[in-house]
C-alpha cells in the first residue's frame, strides 16, 4: 500500500527536466504545481494523458498552476516526445527512480505473466505552500485531467 501523502509536505525532489533545466521544490515556490507520474514517453496512455494536460494548460495557467510529467526515460526521450506532442510544460527525467520513489509511485505490476517494478500512473495537487492537497494513484486517464483540473479550481476558489 502506498504512502498517503495528502496534508502533508511535498517530497523534496530535484530532476533533470527538458528545456535544459534543473527542476526542484523550489522551482514553483508560490505556485500550484500538478506532478503526473506515468509509465514511458509515446505509449497510447501515456501519451493521451499528457495531451488532455496540454489541451488545459491555459486553463490551469489561470489558476497559477504549473504542470509537470514524470517517467523514468531520458532527457532525449523526453524532449523527442514533448517536441512531438507540443507539451507547453516539462517533463522530468528520473532514471534512478528518486522522484518515483520520494513520492512512492513505484510498484509490482504484471504483464504477460512477468512481474517488474513499474511506474504506478499517479498524479499529485501541491498548493503554492508545498503542501500535497490531493492524490491520484493507480489513474485511469479517461477523465483524470477534468477531475484534476475541477480539484485545482477548488483550492484557488
Amino acid at each position: 500500500m502506498a504512502k498517503n501523502l495528502e496534508g502533508k509536505n511535498c517530497p523534496k525532489f530535484k530532476a533533470d527536466a527538458t528545456s535544459d533545466q534543473i527542476v526542484s521544490n523550489e522551482t514553483y515556490k508560490n505556485k500550484n504545481v500538478v506532478i503526473y507520474f506515468y509509465p514511458k514517453d509515446s505509449t497510447p496512455g501515456c501519451t493521451t494523458e499528457g495531451q488532455e494536460f496540454r489541451d488545459s494548460y491555459k486553463k490551469f495557467k489561470k489558476l497559477n498552476t504549473e504542470i509537470l510529467g514524470v517517467s523514468r526515460e531520458s532527457i532525449k526521450s523526453h524532449e523527442n516526445f514533448k517536441s512531438k506532442q507540443s507539451f507547453p510544460f516539462e517533463l522530468l527525467s528520473d532514471p534512478d527512480e528518486k522522484v518515483c520513489k520520494a513520492f512512492d509511485v513505484m510498484k509490482l505490476k504484471s504483464m504477460y505473466g512477468r512481474e517488474y517494478m513499474g511506474v504506478d500512473r499517479s498524479t499529485f495537487l501541491i498548493n503554492a505552500k508545498g503542501k500535497v492537497l490531493k492524490e491520484w494513484r493507480s489513474v485511469k486517464v479517461k477523465g483524470h485531467v477534468q477531475e484534476v483540473l475541477d480539484a485545482t479550481k477548488e483550492l484557488v476558489e
